[in-house]
């Protein structure tokens, strides 16, 4: 892989102005929710957070046709099956290899720690619980095996179901690479669209400061951060611990294979992961992180099949989350899980929560249909509820870290081989 001799600085041009939008917005926030009654904090929250709103909705307008152009381009690069089911291969063990991690390490802290012992459960609002729960009777095998296979290719990009727009990806893609020559028109028509996206990317990114400042600020005006920090302290303090560590093992991970080159993917997709952890969508980072990444040096054609791939199967801050949230609304209501049944919940969040990025809060509700499986009080999601948000943030990040980790090691790995033809 060759490096360009660029080398950003992590607190430099749009980093920079993405961390003083974060801080400028939440001093606005605590003192709107510091000075001003509810109703004018509550509207003045609904108002910022329209800046976040937009921001995202330009990032999703151009979401759909770079995964569906890249992708197939990729495919089409790759030449062939056997290139194709290798990197696939390569993928997916990585995938459910740093899925288990993440689910162990959030097992272990949360037994560890016990967060949930002895919490009073008295003041506990369970109907802000019903959003969430509502949503996890349609969370199934079955319904999962149906979300997968997209009925309509429009459909699919009109509602950004990343993992059907790859499945219909992929089957074009090789296609394409099984005609060969005579569609090499259409390969390059759809190579070109997808410079034309990447261009429109530079654009949008320059709204991420003040989606990121309507964020923040829109949470920071309604939210009690004080009395949410005591009210938690132990939960969110307990998370931060597993987080953290997570974090370290990616990045340890990351030097072991990639050696003195992680220092620079970390600066690389500095802008991506502040993003990501301001407006806690992943969405809102994917175009900004393929172009990062294929200015690390990892080719085009891994970059566009191993993303879209990741962003389905590779959520490793919500698998953390996922094991972590549900063993503590057990230990909140008092029900003792033995070691074998905290494993087999493990396995079941292991295919369960695969191929729900789309799903809003998507984290929540695997958490919330995993504790109706174990008979534990599915209404106990509103224990989390109020501090949700800011677990959100460090989870969405890690979310990019490992993706962007996953891609890069593949991207490797696939230099090697062709070094070695």
């Amino acid at each position: 892989m060759k490096e360009t001799t660029n080398k950003p600085s992590f607190l430099s041009g749009l980093t920079g102005q993405i961390l003083i939008a974060m801080i400028v917005g939440a001093v606005l926030g605590i003192a709107i929710h510091t000075n001003c009654t509810d109703e004018i904090a509550q509207s003045f929250s609904s108002k910022i957070k329209m800046l976040a709103t937009v921001f995202i909705r330009l990032v999703q307008m151009i979401i759909s046709p770079l995964v569906f152009t890249t992708l197939v381009v990729g495919i089409a690069k790759l030449g062939d099956i056997k290139a194709v089911g290798r990197i696939g291969g390569k993928a997916l063990g990585w995938f459910f290899t740093a899925s288990f991690i993440s689910l162990l390490l959030g097992m272990f802290f949360v037994n560890i720690l016990q967060p949930g012992v002895g919490l009073n459960l008295s003041n506990v609002d369970l109907t802000a619980a019903s959003e969430v729960t509502a949503k996890t009777t349609t969370l199934s095998f079955e319904n999962f095996i149906e979300h997968i296979v997209p009925k309509s290719i429009f459909e699919a990009m009109a509602t950004n179901e990343i993992l059907q727009i790859v499945i219909f990806s992929i089957f074009f893609g090789l296609a394409a690479a099984a005609i060969g020559e005579s569609v090499k028109p259409v390969v390059n028509a759809l190579d070109k669209t997808s410079h034309i996206v990447l261009k429109m990317v530079n654009y949008v990114m320059k709204f991420a400061p003040i989606g990121v400042f309507g964020a923040i600020a829109g949470v920071f005006a309604v939210r009690d951060f004080q009395e949410l920090a005591i009210t938690y302290f132990k939960y969110f303090g307990s998370f931060l611990i597993g987080i953290s560590s997570l974090w370290a093992v990616l990045i340890l991970v990351g030097y072991i294979f990639l050696k003195s080159r992680m220092s620079t993917l970390l600066k690389r997709i500095s802008s991506p992961l502040i993003v990501a952890f301001g407006t806690t969508s992943s969405e809102a980072v994917f175009p900004k992180l393929t172009e990062e990444l294929e200015r690390f040096g990892v080719k085009d054609k891994i970059v566009s099949f191993m993303l879209p791939l990741g962003y389905s199967f590779n959520l490793d801050g919500s698998m953390m989350y996922m094991t972590f949230a549900s063993i503590f609304i057990a230990q909140a209501y008092g029900i003792d899980l033995d070691l074998g049944t905290q494993f087999t919940m493990l396995l079941v969040l292991m295919l369960t929560s695969k191929g729900i990025a789309g799903v809003p809060r998507a984290s929540l509700v695997v958490v919330a249909a995993t504790c109706g499986m174990f008979d534990i009080p599915v209404e106990g999601i509103a224990l989390i509820l109020p501090i949700d948000h800011f677990c959100d943030m460090f989870r969405t990040a890690t979310n990019v870290l490992g993706n962007a980790l996953a891609t890069s090691v593949v991207g490797q790995w696939e230099d090697k081989i062709e070094a070695g033809n």
